[in-house]
C-alpha cells in the first residue's frame, strides 16, 4: 500500500506540484521576508497540476523501460481527471488574481506551448522541428512561475539581490533539464524533437551542464553583496553541488525514481532546508 501511494504521489504529479509551492514558498520568504500569497500559491499548485496531466497524458511511450509510462497506461483516467480537477482550481485562484492578468497568461502560454508538440495535429507536431531551445525554454517557465510572479504578485521592486537569486535558480534548472534531456534523447530523435542536447556532443553537454553549476555558484556567492546570509548562500548551493556530483551516475541510469523523485526534488531541496526552525 506504502508504495502504491508513493507511486501515486509521483506519477500523478502532486510531488512536483508540491515542489513548485515550496519554491515559491522559498522565494517570499528569502527575498519578500513576508508569507507566501495565499491566492498565487493556489493558482501555482492547480496550474502545475493541470499542465503536467496534459503534458503526460499526451505522453505514449518511450525507447528507455519506464515504470511510469506503464503506470501512465493504466491510469490515464487519473491524468484527465488531475487536469481537470487542475484547470478548475487554477480558474477559481486566478478570478483573484485578476489584476495581474497579463502576467499569469504569459505564464499559461509559456507552459502550453512546451507540451503542445505532443498534440496529435500537425499544426503542433510542427513545433518539434523549432524546440531546439525547449530545455532553456522549460527552465525559464519554472524560474518565471517560482521567481518572477511571486515578486510581481507582491509589489515590491526588482534588485540586483533579486536578480541574481532569479539568475541562479534558472541555472539550477537548466542542470537539471540538461540531465533529462540526456537521458531523453533517443525518445526526442525518434519523435523528431530538435533539442539542443540532441545535436550536442558528449563533451559539450558536459561543458554547458558545467558552466550552468558555475554560473549557479557564481551568482549565488554574490548575493552575499546583498546582504544575504552566508548560511543562506551555503543552502542555496547544495542542490547544485549536489546535482554536479551525480552527473555522471545520471548520464548511466535512467531509472524513473531516480530521475522524477531524486532530481526533481533537488529543485525544492534548498527551500525545505529552510523551512527548519533556526535557518
Amino acid at each position: 500500500m506504502l508504495k502504491w501511494l508513493f507511486n501515486f504521489f509521483i506519477y500523478s504529479n502532486l510531488f512536483i506540484a508540491a515542489c513548485a509551492i515550496l519554491m515559491v514558498d522559498q522565494t517570499s520568504r528569502l527575498l519578500l521576508h513576508e508569507e507566501t500569497d495565499y491566492y498565487l500559491a493556489g493558482f501555482i499548485l492547480f496550474s502545475t497540476i493541470c499542465s503536467y496531466s496534459f503534458h503526460w497524458y499526451l505522453t505514449s511511450g518511450s525507447l528507455i523501460p519506464s515504470p511510469r509510462i506503464e503506470w501512465l497506461k493504466k491510469n490515464k483516467i487519473v491524468h484527465a481527471f488531475l487536469f481537470f480537477i487542475g484547470l478548475a482550481g487554477a480558474g477559481y485562484f486566478f478570478y483573484y488574481l485578476l489584476s495581474f492578468w497579463f502576467w499569469l497568461l504569459i505564464a499559461a502560454i509559456a507552459t502550453f506551448l512546451y507540451s503542445a508538440p505532443k498534440i496529435p495535429h500537425p499544426w503542433f507536431r510542427a513545433l518539434r522541428k523549432v524546440a531546439i531551445g525547449k530545455t532553456i525554454f522549460l527552465a525559464f517557465i519554472w524560474m518565471y512561475v517560482t521567481t518572477i510572479l511571486p515578486v510581481i504578485v507582491s509589489g515590491h521592486e526588482w534588485n540586483g539581490g533579486f536578480i541574481l537569486f532569479a539568475i541562479s535558480r534558472f541555472f539550477l534548472i537548466y542542470a537539471i533539464a540538461i540531465l533529462f534531456d540526456y537521458r531523453d534523447r533517443q525518445d526526442d530523435k525518434a519523435a523528431g524533437v530538435k533539442s539542443l542536447i540532441t545535436y550536442l556532443s558528449e563533451k559539450s553537454i558536459t561543458r554547458l551542464f558545467f558552466f550552468s553549476i558555475i554560473v549557479l555558484t557564481g551568482t549565488t556567492l554574490f548575493m552575499l553583496c546583498y546582504d544575504y546570509s552566508l548560511l543562506s548562500a551555503a543552502i542555496l548551493l547544495i542542490p547544485g553541488l549536489i546535482t554536479a556530483a551525480l552527473y555522471n551516475y545520471a548520464r548511466r541510469n535512467f531509472r524513473d525514481m531516480f530521475y522524477y523523485f531524486v532530481l526533481d526534488g533537488l529543485l525544492a531541496f534548498s527551500a525545505l532546508l529552510m523551512l527548519i526552525p533556526g535557518i
